[in-house]
């Protein structure tokens, strides 16, 4: 049977291995929250895990709360380089986990609801940390949860039976310094996608209050006084019926859908850079046999009824739809009239805040939200002129595409991370020499 496997490889009781690699206990080559004899220092706080900050996408534990040492009624003892792996759900199925470095003091304590686990010097605490974040190893862990349902607990003693590949500590060091490096990249992107996200915040507010002039140069416009707050004094303040056209989608039941009668949009489909997602067919209607309820790219969908959080989210279908499709009972259709509010313009105006959906919205017997169309319709907003509203839609636009381009590597980003994790630590791809002493010399 050997001669199945790539040369280097051997048959193990987690499949083929290499050579080089041992299958463990983890409880073999770790100490598990054994007591701890740590004198408390004359401190007036003391650092404490709780389970709200323990991280999900990170390696590294960065937060942690400072109590008075009366306030800790109960918790696990800690330490710099522990690993801390939640126990209870659906803590655990969530990926919270991480290493505790940089603590004040050293040492602390953490939630009941945490397993620490201290690795021994032949277990590399990084390479522990990923592969616990491998998807087949949690669905395995969490099928070992005892309890009853929603305060399921993993016990110890599955986490210390648990099979791992161990391969040499300089191989361990490498495949986590890889995986580390990718993270890392990956959690720089987002940071950069938060901070387009508030640019773009911050820029929605001036050009909305001020117009598209530079940022410090507010004087060059002119000021009003409006019903609605300060204006450039050649903007107008209309109602939004005034200037769009506001329309209510197609209700239908689940008794309606077949797999080829027209589709049903609604805004979840196209919150996704504008791009359709999967949708609910259903039975041609009479409401729209007149095209009436039938879209076309470029529109505006906004919310209209759910919880509070959905009414008023907003979506734009870029792309024309390839078969027919009608808008929800749940979303409205704003279209503005051309001679007057620019569909792009209108978008920004909609995702800004600046109409207050909640003051035209009501709360049903069954907590649900409902926007009332006639109420939006009378909703006052700022109106420049054409080419203003042009200028204000590029600039955003601008911010969205880059904003676009982030997310799209942070999507590489995380299935090359995906991808790796899986290779590496059954061996699939195996590191070079010199990686391997680059590791090393970073003493990780």
């Amino acid at each position: 049977m050997s001669d199945i496997f790539p040369d280097g490889f051997q048959m193990t009781e987690l499949g083929p291995l290499p050579k080089e690699w041992r299958v463990v206990r983890l409880g073999d080559v770790a100490e598990f929250g054994k007591n701890r004899t740590m004198q408390k220092p004359k401190a007036s706080l003391i650092p404490f895990m709780p389970m709200s900050l323990l991280p999900e996408d990170t390696i590294y534990i960065s937060q942690w709360e400072m109590r008075r040492d009366k306030e800790i009624r109960s918790g696990i003892p800690i330490q710099n380089g522990d690993f801390l792996l939640a126990k209870i759900t659906p803590s655990f199925e969530n990926g919270k986990q991480g290493i505790v470095k940089d603590i004040p003091g050293g040492w602390g304590y953490a939630s009941t609801e945490v397993i620490p686990i201290r690795p021994y010097p032949e277990l590399h605490t990084e390479y522990l940390a990923f592969y616990l974040k491998q998807p087949s190893i949690r669905q395995e862990l969490a099928g070992k949860m005892e309890g009853s349902t929603g305060r399921q607990r993993l016990p110890k003693m599955a986490v210390q039976q648990l099979l791992i590949p161990l391969p040499p500590l300089p191989e361990q060091r490498a495949i986590a310094h890889v995986l580390r490096t990718v993270q890392r990249a990956k959690e720089a992107t987002e940071g950069v996608i938060a901070a387009l996200k508030e640019l773009k915040k911050s820029l929605m507010q001036h050009l909305f209050t001020y117009g598209p002039v530079p940022v410090g140069a507010k004087n060059f416009s002119p000021q009003q006084e409006s019903e609605i707050g300060p204006l450039p004094a050649h903007w107008r303040v209309v109602r939004l019926g005034e200037v769009a056209l506001l329309e209510r989608g197609l209700s239908w039941s689940k008794d309606d859908e077949e797999s080829n009668g027209i589709g049903v949009l609604s805004i979840p489909d196209i919150l996704t850079n504008g791009r359709l997602n999967s949708f609910p067919r259903v039975h041609l209607s009479k409401q729209v046999t007149s095209n009436k309820l039938l879209v076309k790219g470029d529109v505006l969908l906004v919310g209209s009824s759910g919880a509070a959080k959905n009414v008023g989210r907003s979506g734009v279908l870029r792309e024309e739809p390839a078969s027919p499709l009608a808008f929800a009972s749940f979303t409205i259709r704003l279209r503005g009239k051309p001679d007057a509010l620019l569909q792009e313009f209108a978008s920004y105006l909609i995702q800004s805040s600046w109409i207050d959906f909640a003051h035209f919205s009501k709360r049903a017997a069954d907590g649900k939200y409902n926007l009332q169309l006639r109420q939006l319709q009378s909703a006052f907003i700022p109106l420049p002129p054409l080419d203003e509203q042009r200028e204000i839609a590029r600039i955003l636009q601008a911010v969205d595409a880059k904003i676009a381009a982030e997310q799209a590597r942070r999507a590489a980003l995380e299935e090359l991370f995906k991808s790796l994790l899986h290779e590496l630590m059954s061996g699939q791809i195996r590191l070079s020499g010199d990686l391997t002493v680059h590791a090393e010399k970073e003493n990780l």
